[in-house]
């Protein structure tokens, strides 16, 4: 197992609601640049997506709150791939938001899959994006899973 991949942020005056404290969609904005982030790093940047006509799409969001976060404050986001069909068409990932002293402050989980941007369906990704999900730091409760039928 590695460990998980880590991005720091400072929180900023925007980042906040009105009780002076990191809002809640502030904590998805840090889980979601941290996803990108990682890609990037793969060699899957925005750049790179375009040109494949891909990108990912979220199914669900899971966020818990713990402790609270404060202007200025530093927050670190870790990455892990906590779930992956046998396709790589469907992945979750889970976020925890440190604060500087390491008290975990929001765990924040999702799932999502690669989206077609020709067709607006759901795709198999190429065989190189497959690669670098299956190289990217795992949760220990990492598990392969199927996609769910639809309702």
């Amino acid at each position: 197992m590695t460990d998980p991949d880590c991005r720091e942020f400072r929180v900023r005056w925007a980042d906040l609601d009105p009780n002076g404290h990191l809002r809640h969609t502030a904590y998805m904005d840090y889980a979601a640049q941290a996803r990108v982030a990682l890609l990037h790093d793969y060699g899957f940047t925005l750049e790179r997506f375009q040109e494949l006509r891909l990108g990912p799409v979220l199914f669900r969001e899971e966020t818990r709150y713990l402790h609270e976060v404060r202007a200025n404050e530093r927050v670190s986001v870790t990455t892990e791939l906590s779930g992956l069909s046998a396709n790589g068409k469907h992945w979750r990932m889970r976020h925890c938001i440190f604060k500087a002293d390491g008290t975990l402050a929001c765990v924040v989980d999702v799932q999502g899959a690669w989206l077609d941007l020709r067709t607006r369906r759901i795709t198999t990704p190429p065989v190189e994006l497959v690669q670098a999900m299956e190289q990217a730091p795992r949760t220990r409760d990492f598990a392969e899973f199927g996609a769910r039928k639809p309702v």
